[in-house]
């Protein structure tokens, strides 16, 4: 798009100054408006039909010039653009410069979206109404209750704007939304904080449609951008229609206030009247006091707030696709491809080591190391995990320095970093291989799964880099944030929290440990009863007494309470702890816990 004005907006050149040497002088504002009808000759022999009369004014003789138009309110509001200029779908062009005292971002900025629709805004009242009532008391299927009317405000005001539901838009929201169901269906606070998160950039995503690597990685988090333009886009919107529509604006405050009332005086009589009636009434209607006043207005703002970006972004969202970052200066074949070439040798003769010992090269190891099975897995697997990052970090550089000449380029890049790729690949499942050994001799722990989990990923990802060397990068970043996201989802949906307390509680009954760590199992969240109820007494009640005190004096509403919160609940009522905690002091400290001897102060990073 070019910096230039179109021919159509140009000032008409003066014919006085036509064919002068120098730029013409800008006119004054008395001759910007024309001469005086007395100081002009008279070259009209006659007033032709529609001309003003020779006794007229001398502004009604004047040049005629373009008329302005008057825009009211309303129209300023809704972004209306005044005559005599034209319209431009976006502000600046791709790459142009933005004008002075403009932001950094103003070149990627659409012009303001139109007047808020009334679906918006009731969306947006219903997403801050559901805020301050039901996020008040904790996480749990409410995060989804609230979501449903943001999400709904975002939908009516890009349908307003003209924008259509593309396929990785909708991937994006349906990613979203599903990542918010991990609080509902898990106690655990670390993977419903993750799961939370990602939902955010997700939906973030969604309403940007970023598909570039700066798009993606700044779109993730773009919806903060539009907190502070989405609060008065609002304003303004609500402002412009209340000015012609007082008169319905009364009726509905009339209709919605004589509801209200109908409800609380028919509801609290027939609350009186049943029991049932009024504990499912109770149930339904969240505990609200005094006290908690300025804690649900903040909630009320925080939700108002946060719809207010969502219909604002989508409506009009901020183009994180036109940052663009420069290649870096292609080397030359040989100065590029020798230190790759080393590096690749290097992963070779590693991976070839690493086979020999996974094929059952322990024996060997252990005469030359002295290194038992766990202690050899838990020596290399964070330098492993390193090594990845590197690796990747390594894979990026390369490319941005890469040689671009030709078809031959191309196929040297892919020729060095493609075995570089499937050599990690190894590396990956030989540090996955360290950690399943060291797991099942000392147990599993949430840093451990955790990590893990995140060496998994990285070899999703060098899948994903070879697919790209193969097929093309250019859904490389979005394919990179899917994975991540899938990632999260499914970490949440496994429950960590039960898988460690069911890995832990196997090993006790297939006596691969002589004692469970009830010190480390009685910390983990209510998804660990269901595990943790199979183990005799009194292992049982020291692992479980801290979590029963927890779930069962708590009172949260339904709308805050996962589901393994409540079937924790149902089973810790049904078969309740027994004894006191003087049974627990010498209930699972013998023999090793977590790979050093209880009495030992030596520091284990696991």
């Amino acid at each position: 798009m070019s910096d230039q004005p179109p021919e159509a907006s140009r000032p008409p050149e003066n014919p006085k100054e036509a064919g002068a040497p120098g730029p013409p002088e800008p006119p004054s504002s008395s001759e910007a408006a024309g001469p005086p009808a007395a100081d002009r000759p008279d070259t009209t022999p006659a007033r032709s039909a529609g001309e003003p009369p020779t006794d007229a004014p001398p502004s009604a003789v004047r040049d005629p010039a373009p008329a302005r138009a008057s825009v009211t309110p309303r129209q300023r509001a809704q972004g209306a653009p005044q005559a005599g200029v034209p319209g431009n779908p976006w502000q600046h062009g791709a790459g142009a410069p933005a004008a002075p005292g403009d932001g950094a971002t103003a070149r990627l900025r659409p012009p303001p979206p139109s007047l808020i629709r009334p679906a918006v805004l009731g969306s947006v009242l219903a997403t801050a109404l559901l805020s301050a009532i039901f996020l008040g008391d904790g996480l749990g299927v409410n995060l989804l209750i609230v979501a449903v009317p943001a999400a709904l405000a975002a939908f009516f005001a890009a349908r307003a704007a003209g924008r259509r539901l593309r396929p990785w838009t909708a991937a994006w929201a349906v990613g979203g939304l599903a990542l918010l169901a991990v609080p509902a269906l898990r106690d655990a606070g670390w993977p419903t904080f993750l799961a939370v998160v990602s939902a955010f950039a997700l939906g973030s995503l969604a309403l940007h449609g970023s598909r570039t690597w700066p798009g993606v990685l700044i779109g993730s988090l773009g919806l903060f951008d539009s907190v502070v333009p989405g609060i008065i886009w609002g304003v303004r919107g609500v402002r412009a229609r209340a000015e012609g529509s007082r008169a319905r604006w009364g009726a509905a405050l009339r209709t919605t206030l004589v509801a209200l009332v109908l409800l609380v005086v028919f509801g609290t009589l027939f609350a009186g009247a049943d029991a049932a009636f009024a504990e499912l009434l109770g149930g339904l209607v969240p505990d609200a006091s005094v006290g908690e006043g300025p804690w649900r207005i903040f909630l009320f703002a925080l939700g108002l707030a946060g719809a207010l970006a969502a219909a604002h972004a989508a409506a009009a969202p901020v183009r994180w696709d036109g940052i663009t970052v420069r290649p870096g200066k292609p080397r030359g074949r040989a100065e590029w491809a020798l230190p790759l070439i080393v590096l690749d040798l290097l992963f070779a003769a590693f991976v070839i080591l690493q086979l020999v010992v996974l094929l059952g090269g322990y024996d060997k190891v252990r005469d030359v190391t002295g290194l038992s099975h766990a202690e050899y897995a838990r020596q290399g697997f964070w330098q492993l995990l390193w090594a990845t990052l590197l690796t990747l970090l390594v894979i990026a550089l390369a490319l941005r320095w890469a040689p671009r000449g030709g078809t031959g380029d191309r196929t040297l890049v892919r020729a060095v970093l493609g075995p570089l790729c499937v050599l990690t690949l190894v590396v990956v499942a030989s540090a996955l291989r360290r950690m399943d050994l060291y797991v099942d001799e000392y147990g599993l722990t949430r840093l451990r799964i955790s990590v893990a989990a995140m060496e998994l990923w990285l070899g999703v990802v060098l899948i994903l880099i070879l697919a790209a060397g193969v097929f093309g990068a250019r859904f490389l970043p979005r394919a990179i944030a899917v994975s991540a996201a899938a990632g999260v989802l499914a970490f949440g949906l496994l429950s960590p929290d039960g898988l460690i307390a069911e890995q832990n509680v196997q090993r006790f009954e297939d006596s691969r440990s002589t004692a469970i760590d009830i010190d480390y199992v009685k910390d983990l969240s209510a998804d660990a009863v269901p595990a943790l109820d199979r183990l005799p007494e009194p292992e049982r009640s020291c692992a479980l007494r801290v979590i029963q005190n927890d779930v069962l004096r708590a009172d949260t509403p339904w709308y805050a309470t996962s589901w393994g919160e409540a079937r924790a609940k149902e089973i810790l009522e049904k078969r309740p702890v027994k004894g006191d905690a003087r049974d627990c002091y010498g209930a699972g400290r013998e023999g090793t816990r977590d790979g050093y001897e209880p009495d030992d102060d030596g520091y284990d990073p696991y």
